[in-house]
This record gives C-alpha cells, sequence and structure tokens, in this order.
C-alpha cells in the first residue's frame, strides 16, 4: 500500500479539508484583485490614440464624440460597442479598436473614399471605391466633379463597375460620363459632361460595351461629315443590333449602320 492509503482516515480528511480550503481562499483571492482592478482608477479610460485615415473628422472631434459613449474601464469596455460607435461617425467606413494597457484604447480608422454621388442630385448619399454606399455631408467631398450614379437598391458596385468600364472609352473623343443610371427594368442610361444623353440599352457589361465601343470608334467620322466635333453630340440610341442613331448639334437624327463603317449616313436632316 502507499503512504497516502496508510494514512489514518482522519489525516487524509483533513488533508482534503486544507486542499480545498486553500483552493477556496485562492478563488477569493482571485476574485479580490479582479475586483480591486475593475475599481481602481488606474484602469479608469483615459485617453484614446486614433490613427488611419482622419481627413474628415478631426481627433478631437472623434474623441469628443465617441468618448461619452463608451462604458466601463480597462477591461470591461466593450470593444465590439466601441467599433460600431467610431463606425456610426460620418466618412468612417472601418475601425479596428484595441486596448492599450493600462487605460487606453487604440483606434486604427479607414475612411471612405468618395468616387460618386448616389441617386438624386445634391443628396447626401454617396459610392465609395468599393461602390459601398454612405451618408456623408456632400459639402465635405473635395472633388467637384464626382460622377452622378443611380440604380435599385443593393446594385450601386455593379452601377460603379459599369462607369469604370464606359470612362475609359470616351477618353479619346475627349467625353466623360457625368450621370449613369441602371434603371428598375435593367435598362442603362449614360449622360456625358457635355449634357448628352446616351440609350445604352439592357445587359450586363459584356452587351453593353461593344455598342458604346461602336459609337466611340465612329462618332468622330460620322460628326465630321457634318461639320461637327463629337462634342456636337446631344443623344445617342445604342439599343439596335447592327448601328445606332444619334441627333448632332444642328443636325437631325442620323442613322449609322456598323456594316457600312466608313460609309456616309444612312439619313441626316439638317436645322
Amino acid at each position: 500500500m502507499s503512504a497516502a492509503l496508510q494514512q489514518p482516515f482522519d489525516v487524509r480528511l483533513m488533508n482534503g479539508t486544507a486542499t480545498v480550503l486553500f483552493a477556496a481562499a485562492a478563488a477569493l483571492l482571485l476574485a479580490g484583485l479582479c475586483l480591486w482592478a475593475l475599481r481602481h482608477p488606474l484602469f479608469a479610460l483615459g485617453g484614446i490614440t486614433v490613427e488611419g485615415g482622419v481627413t474628415h473628422n478631426s481627433v478631437a472631434t472623434l474623441r469628443a464624440n465617441v468618448a461619452p459613449r463608451l462604458a466601463g474601464n480597462f477591461f470591461t469596455v466593450d470593444l465590439a460597442a466601441a467599433r460600431r460607435t467610431f463606425e456610426a461617425v460620418p466618412w468612417v467606413r472601418q475601425a479596428v479598436v484595441r486596448r492599450e494597457f493600462p487605460n487606453r484604447l487604440r483606434v486604427v480608422l479607414q475612411e471612405h473614399q468618395a468616387v460618386a454621388f448616389w441617386g438624386e442630385e445634391g443628396g447626401s448619399r454617396l459610392v465609395n471605391g468599393f461602390g459601398e454606399l454612405f451618408e456623408a455631408n456632400a459639402g465635405e467631398v473635395e472633388q467637384d466633379d464626382l460622377p452622378l450614379l443611380a440604380g435599385p437598391e443593393g446594385q450601386s458596385q455593379q452601377v460603379l463597375a459599369m462607369y469604370r468600364a464606359i470612362a475609359p472609352l470616351l477618353q479619346p473623343l475627349a467625353l466623360a460620363p457625368a450621370r449613369l443610371e441602371l434603371t428598375g427594368r435593367g435598362s442603362w442610361q449614360l449622360e456625358l459632361d457635355t449634357g448628352a444623353v446616351l440609350e445604352l440599352g439592357r445587359g450586363e457589361a459584356a452587351d453593353v460595351l461593344p455598342r458604346l465601343q461602336r459609337l466611340a470608334g465612329t462618332l468622330v467620322q460620322v460628326a465630321s461629315r457634318y461639320g461637327r466635333q463629337p462634342e456636337a453630340l446631344l443623344s445617342a440610341d445604342l439599343r439596335y443590333g447592327d448601328g445606332y442613331a444619334i441627333r448632332l448639334r444642328g443636325v437631325g437624327t442620323v442613322a449609322a449602320d456598323a456594316k457600312t463603317k466608313g460609309q456616309p449616313p444612312a439619313a441626316a436632316a439638317p436645322r
């Protein structure tokens, strides 16, 4: 038999009781230390370090707006709630919040980078580079030539992708897209910086872009037949299988057939 089994029962009982009491005392001590730490002013949140993009929000403004909404101290503050509070600030896309011993929070911010307005002209909704929508004061946008995009809810990424595919096709003509809309029926309408309106028809990029390429590749030649430059374009309907119809300033409707590229347009009515 082992020495422990050879001990009298009362001795083993005393040893077991002592072990339980020691464990209980250790647990109470640990709980006391935790309670002390929770209440000690050393661990009260003493500051917030802000890093990252703060172009539209000063560090002082962020601290003033967010700090009063944070509850708890270094140990008990809800980091997820703190992150949501920072991300509720205009222009903030993403916030990463970490504890910094003994009494600070460190926040790394990523701001939205506006690439377009969304919806109605003069509204407060913008589109960032990821195609995500966000609300902000339009007066705080640095660029004064952002395009206006519009479409059904949940389609902002698709509309932005189409805009980015369209813009390079117009650059050789010294034209730029100013407004692009995807209608509820799936049709695309484009307005240029000159005010010209283009009906692009329905479909995905693989359907729409060849139609626009057809116009971009022949517009200079067609317009020159009437002594006009591409900026004289007033409207265009690209919803034809093998051509398009355009209106030029000072000229009526012009029909261009893709099969007769290089030939005079089918019809023109001078004004």
